[in-house]
């Protein structure tokens, strides 16, 4: 084995290793390496990337001596390695543009606990990526629980720790449903690790026993993935949990924190139980994601407040995820991958620059308040307006290429569910126009605020700048490289 092949153990190791010590260290020491430590892991996971691109297959990283039943492993592949580039590149952007709203909006003496865990998350995302174990991975989403949460209540305010309470009770509702699926599933297999998993499920079904308590664990652990991710109709503690974090915190929550629970099912789903036998489940989560997509929308709509209103945005995109994993299909899961790339982008540049947007407005985020923002912070509008276009679908962005690879997942169904699947995506378009449109336009008309509100404004600094450009610039390579893209993820979710 390379060296380089150890990277996605040396990242979990090293990010765990960060956190330690950023909670020992001054607040502006700890947020320096937070951001030297989520720079270094994005620019490890890219190098990794390059590497896999030239590897034919995937491989198993055995954690020690012992092998399976009983060892710990990493299945790392160009599916894992396109995932964990955009989480790290999405979690290291989103701490460099929002560090300067970190220093106002957060006490001083709990600056060190919000680098803590945001290393802590960077940790659990990339073990969730790359890990071959049911429990490990079940480890790591309880970690994930403990770092968003901190990242909500971190502002320590009473809204904000009720929305933190909110998401901690519904998360933990999804965590004892996911970990009570995985004990009947060990109980009943007696292994942990994927591929000795998917052996003994199908030997067990081969020989007509067990069926309902496998089938009863498989729907608990894909109940507990849909309410930690927040899929219609159990999606109601988003719009606060969001809305009231920082800027930097909503981008990571957004972003990362629903998306990875949603990939490590992907991989059970292929991994373990198999297309087949997940299809009746998946029909169950293909009626939700639909109406999640619509509901979230519509709810988008009525939504005066802009960072509710990207809130509620992040609702009906992650009913787009969940609809394409629910095709059970290859293509499907590729889509879905796609999918987790262009939305983690768009929805860190939304909540990035709508954060300085309502700076710039007095701190108010109504959108009366919010008209000509676009014009007192002209690359936070910009930003916004990018983000909310790939959202809605236009062309060379992001967004339109997975759209457009939704449609080629669809077509590839049976008449009915691909008119419906149709169907919803046209109407998902109109009604993404129908609330963005009014928010852009917000944005550049005659302003109500004044102008001493902007001027009263910390400058957004450098760092800000750097993200928003380097974000617009993915959402655009995303649309206009979004062919090469799709087809290292389809390489991957071949191996799957």
């Amino acid at each position: 084995m390379e060296f380089w092949q150890n990277i996605p153990m040396l990242l979990v190791v090293f990010s765990l290793m960060s956190a330690a010590i950023c909670s020992v260290l001054p607040g502006k020491v700890a947020r320096v390496w937070l951001t030297a430590a989520t720079g270094l892991a994005c620019a490890a996971s890219a190098f990794f990337l390059a590497k896999m691109l030239g590897f034919e297959g995937d491989y198993v990283y055995k954690m020690g001596e012992f092998g399976a039943p009983y060892g710990n492993e990493l299945r790392c592949g160009r599916l894992e390695a396109v995932v964990a580039l955009t989480f790290t590149s999405v979690l290291f952007l989103a701490v460099l543009g929002g560090a300067h709203r970190i220093s106002t909006e957060v006490d001083p003496q709990r600056r060190p606990l919000f680098c803590t865990v945001s290393l802590l998350l960077q940790a659990a995302l990339i073990a969730m990526t790359y890990t071959n174990d049911m429990f490990t991975g079940y480890v790591f989403i309880e970690i994930t629980t403990i770092a968003a949460c901190a990242l909500i209540c971190v502002k320590s305010r009473g809204r904000t720790m009720f929305a933190a309470t909110r998401y901690m009770i519904m998360n933990l509702i999804g965590s004892g449903l996911f970990l009570f699926g995985l004990c009947m599933m060990y109980c009943l297999t007696g292994h942990l690790l994927f591929p000795q998993l998917k052996e003994q499920i199908a030997l067990l079904a081969a020989r007509g026993r067990y069926g309902v308590p496998l089938y009863t664990a498989l729907i608990l652990m894909g109940l507990g993935i849909a309410i930690k991710a927040g899929l219609y109709p159990f999606h109601t503690w988003i719009p606060n949990a969001y809305s009231s974090a920082t800027p930097s915190a909503a981008a990571m929550l957004s972003s990362l924190v629903s998306k990875t629970y949603i990939f490590l099912l992907l991989k059970a789903v292929w991994r373990v139980f198999g297309p087949e036998t997940f299809q009746p489940v998946g029909d169950v989560l293909f009626v939700f994601s639909m109406l999640g997509i619509v509901m979230g929308s519509v709810e988008a709509i009525f939504e005066h407040n802009v960072r509710r209103m990207v809130a509620w945005s992040s609702v009906a995109q992650i009913g787009y995820i969940f609809m394409a994993l629910s095709l059970c299909t290859r293509e499907g899961a590729a889509a879905a991958v796609f999918h987790i790339a262009a939305h983690s982008c768009a929805k860190s540049t939304l909540f990035l620059s709508a954060g300085r947007l309502v700076e710039v407005s007095g701190g108010k985020s109504d959108f009366r308040d919010l008209r000509g923002a676009g014009l007192r912070a002209p690359l936070a509008g910009a930003a916004f307006s990018v983000g909310a276009m790939s959202i809605v679908g236009i062309p060379v962005l992001g967004g339109f290429a997975s759209k457009v690879f939704l449609v080629e997942a669809a077509l590839q169904l049976s008449k009915w569910k691909c008119i419906l699947m149709l169907a919803v995506l046209a109407v998902s378009v109109v009604l993404n126009v129908a609330y963005f449109l009014r928010t852009v336009l917000t944005l550049y008309r005659d302003p109500i605020a004044s102008e001493a509100a902007a001027a009263k404004a910390p400058r957004a600094g450098a760092a800000f700048c750097v993200s928003m450009s380097a974000l617009i610039g993915l959402s655009v390579a995303l649309g206009v490289c979004g062919g090469t893209v799709m087809n290292w993820i389809r390489a991957g979710a071949a191996l799957l």
